[in-house]
């Protein structure tokens, strides 16, 4: 037991260094191709280098930090790139949202709107990931949601990109309400259809950012 709890302490660390880095990059407060300086990041972080040199190594694996000339930096997020998630995401989300109205009970629907009801709120971004894991697990499709879940690093950087765009002509809560709401009436080519909508409308919001 004693060493268990001696593993288990500096693991809880990485994953809070871990989590607060993450979300610095997704939000924008570190910006893309912005140099991650180790002994900078310790004296923000509170942490030893040996941690912040894990956490780094995560964030490569993740998409969210690329090695620059002068070390470790954000990595940067064009529209070659983003176009790709946004293709990526069209076929497996369009597809499983379809699957899941033909097979989503009673609980399937009040997970997904206990997701829907808190997007709103401070943890948009983890609801908005927890939406989409009930609809693709509902579906039976585990392995696209593992596809999705190794691209969720980008994925979150570009929504928190598009959600803060003023000039969308549809929010993106409304969007997902729609899906949702497809689903729960177990209309499989509405649930589709909303899909589509949603993501054509995000992948144009985020064309228009990356390319300006």
């Amino acid at each position: 037991m004693d060493s268990d709890l001696k593993i288990e302490a500096p693991a809880r660390l990485r994953d809070v260094v871990l989590e607060r880095l993450r979300a610095a990059i997704v939000s924008g407060r570190f910006a893309s191709g912005e140099r991650l300086v180790e002994r900078n990041l310790c004296d923000l972080l509170g942490v030893s280098r040996s941690v912040v040199r894990e956490v780094i190594r995560i964030l490569e694996a993740e998409g969210l930090v690329e090695e620059g000339t002068r070390g470790p930096m954000v990595a940067r997020l064009d529209w070659a790139q983003a176009r790709q998630i946004y293709d990526i995401r069209l076929m497996l989300e369009a597809h499983a949202a379809r699957e899941c109205a033909g097979r989503a009970d009673d609980t399937v629907r009040a997970d997904l709107r206990a997701a829907l009801g808190q997007i709103g709120g401070d943890g948009a971004l983890e609801a908005t990931a927890r939406f989409y894991e009930v609809i693709f697990k509902a579906a039976g499709h585990d392995i696209a949601w593992e596809i999705v879940s190794r691209l969720n690093g980008r994925i979150s950087r570009l929504r928190a990109l598009t959600l803060a765009a003023s000039d969308r002509k549809v929010s993106g809560l409304s969007r997902m309400t729609r899906i949702a709401e497809a689903v729960v009436a177990g209309d499989g080519p509405g649930a589709e259809a909303a899909v589509r909508a949603h993501l054509t409308e995000a992948a144009q919001i985020a064309r228009k950012i990356l390319e300006a």
